[in-house]
């Protein structure tokens, strides 16, 4: 009996045809970024607006926008230097890549700013253009520099610039409460000298995504002292307001608010390894030393707390200082009480020179106690005034 086998071959050709993989052109971004920094360093909104992709009005009038800031910033030493590829190429030829920028603004900043940030690119005639700029979405790079998200309101003076998001006279506004501050901030460190820079972006959103945080990062806090750029020893440092949270303020609370982050400033605190509770609270002397609020508006939550939960057993940490800290503004008020007993016991001069040894890195107890005044001794105290106001 004959067995016949009859085996198929599993193998077979096929012809797939072309594959047309979209790729990213770090030369085309590269060419592109080029144009970009000529074009700041010129000055020209025109050509600035030309760099966007065909058709596309919004990159356009936002290019514009960031030419017609250049002069009213004096903004110098913009660099910026193509890093990776982030994400994939669209269908439409589109992607995005990681850019390192560098900047500066005159003679208000004394060194260069630093971050990196998203640049959208997309096909335009035989280049690409930029359609826009980004950071965070996604997991990806951080901030985004206000004067990148278009044209802004400016107001300038020899000590201080304002740059907002917002109507002329919002910029003017902010910057007389800075005018006003700097007075207040002199009359206890009087050898402090601007210049100073305050950016408002539009919401508190736009402030988070300037920022490079995460979204609601900064939504309960009305302003911050920070870098304006990646941290660096010599990062020039901005006050960055929040403008929907400002904007529920009186007149007074937006004051004290401004003259607190002032403090900031002078103290050099965005960098200072400052005692948390010593920096917020001197601040805050600094602040409401000739405000005449009384003491159940100062200390208002201050007192609800210890009604509620009890007097603390020691000074706020670190952690209570988060943004997103439940009883946050009680935290402050805190402070700024251990600060008043502080000044008390020692003499304003006194309170600036512990701040002062702090702040280049003594521990706060040994100030303290060198002072005359140990810590278990303020806190005692502290603990007492509070518990007398609670009743």
């Amino acid at each position: 009996m004959a067995l016949l086998l009859l085996l198929r071959d599993p193998r077979h050709d096929a012809d797939p045809g072309a594959v047309d993989v979209r790729r990213a052109s770090p030369a085309a971004a590269t060419t592109a970024l080029t144009d970009f920094v000529a074009a700041v360093d010129a000055g020209d909104s025109r050509s600035l607006a030309a760099l966007a992709p065909d058709g596309d009005e919004d990159a356009a009038d936002l290019l514009a926008g960031i030419g017609d800031n250049v002069a009213a910033l004096d903004l110098r030493g913009v660099t910026a230097r193509y890093v990776d590829q982030t994400g994939t190429v669209a269908a439409d030829g589109s992607w995005s890549g990681v850019v390192e920028l560098t900047w500066r603004l005159g003679a208000y900043d004394a060194g260069r700013s630093r971050a990196d940030l998203r640049v959208d690119f997309a096909p335009s005639g035989d280049g690409f253009g930029i359609a826009g700029f980004g950071g965070g979405a996604g997991g990806g790079p951080g901030r985004v520099p206000l004067w990148l998200q278009g044209e802004l309101s400016v107001s300038r003076s020899p000590d201080v610039l304002v740059l907002a998001d917002g109507a002329r006279p919002d910029a003017e506004a902010v910057a007389a409460r800075v005018e006003r501050g700097i007075r207040v901030v002199r009359r206890v460190l009087p050898d402090w000298s601007a210049p100073v820079v305050v950016e408002v972006p539009a919401s508190a959103a736009a402030l988070d995504e300037t920022l490079g945080v995460d979204p609601g990062t900064y939504a309960g806090i009305a302003a911050v002292t920070t870098t304006a750029g990646t941290a660096a020893d010599d990062a020039p440092v901005h006050v960055f307001v929040n403008p929907e949270v400002i904007a529920g303020l009186r007149p007074t609370g937006a004051q004290v608010v401004m003259s607190h982050e002032l403090v900031h400033v002078a103290t050099g605190a965005a960098s200072a390894p400052g005692e948390p509770w010593l920096v917020e609270g001197f601040a805050d002397y600094v602040a409401l030393r000739d405000v005449d609020l009384p003491e159940t508006t100062t200390l208002g939550r201050a007192i609800d707390l210890a009604r509620r939960d009890g007097v603390p057993q020691a000074l706020p940490s670190a952690a209570d200082f988060d943004t997103r800290a439940v009883d946050l503004q009680a935290r402050y008020e805190q402070a700024w009480l251990a600060c008043r007993v502080v000044a008390e016991r020692l003499g304003e001069q006194g309170l600036v020179d512990v701040y002062g040894a702090t702040a280049d890195g003594a521990p706060v107890g040994r100030v303290l106690a060198r002072a005359g005044l140990p810590l278990r001794q303020l806190t005692r105290t502290w603990r007492t005034r509070l518990q007398d106001l609670a009743g």
